[in-house]
């Protein structure tokens, strides 16, 4: 079973505002993105499992024509709080890179 980063071109994470994440995920061509798509990893279930949330507040896209997956969760702090780690949000897509599909 492959790892996500073997079928991608891009997999990135930034705010989308200062309370949301959101996360793309860029397959190389079509085959890789449908294979992503059948595996059932990207459910809001699973994606809520890896980050600690609430299934409910995972907004998931398939932009078929593009091969790509979006997604969008809240942050646990907000952007620019004293205790948040990353003011930008561009480095919490790590733990997608290495996910089974």
């Amino acid at each position: 079973m492959p790892e996500l980063w073997e079928l991608t071109k891009l997999i990135r994470s930034k705010n989308a505002g200062p309370f949301q994440l959101t996360f793309d995920i860029m397959f190389k061509d079509s085959d890789g993105f449908q294979r992503a798509l059948k595996s059932g990893s990207f459910t809001a279930e699973k994606i809520a499992r890896v980050y600690g949330i609430q299934p409910e507040s995972v907004r998931l896209f398939h932009l078929d024509n593009v091969s790509t997956i979006k997604i969008s969760i809240p942050r646990r702090l907000p952007s620019g709080d004293a205790c948040d780690t990353d003011i930008y949000g561009g480095q919490f897509h790590s733990p997608l890179v290495r996910m089974q599909v």
